[in-house]
């Protein structure tokens, strides 16, 4: 599963994630893509379900370009414990997502299979999502 290999600070601040992203919101890399339409945070186990089912159907052809990284560490206190104690040690990373960022890019393939294998996909993540393409294609 994706996550940093060092971080300059163990835990991190809850933060916010309003507003539409500007930076990676269209495609750079391939010709179709998976376009987030609400903010949220998705865990590094989602990315790796959704990188699956996108290479299953493909059938490993093609190339496939994940555009988030889950470099935010999460921690959840363990069920049934008091409040307080201070924050939780991290267990999980999640990537920020903001309305309108680009998450998967594929390229290679036929368009009925980019847009099966992404739908697939989008079922793994907690996120609306949508299918671009680039201009001019079919």
């Amino acid at each position: 599963m994706l996550m940093p290999k060092k971080v300059k600070y163990r835990k991190r601040q809850k933060g916010r994630m309003g507003g539409a992203a500007h930076r990676g919101s269209g495609l750079a890399f391939g010709s179709y893509g998976l376009v987030a339409l609400d903010p949220c945070w998705i865990d590094s186990r989602q990315i790796e379900a959704a990188r699956i089912a996108m290479t299953r159907h493909a059938k490993r052809g093609g190339k496939i370009w994940i555009r988030i990284f889950p470099d935010k560490p999460i921690g959840h206190r363990p069920a049934e414990t008091r409040m307080g104690k201070g924050k939780a040690a991290p267990d999980t990373w999640v990537a920020v997502v903001q309305r309108g960022r680009t998450l998967f890019e594929m390229e290679g393939v036929s368009v009925d299979v980019a847009q099966e294998a992404l739908r697939l996909a989008a079922h793994k993540l907690p996120v609306k999502t949508k299918f671009i393409k680039k201009e001019g294609e079919l």
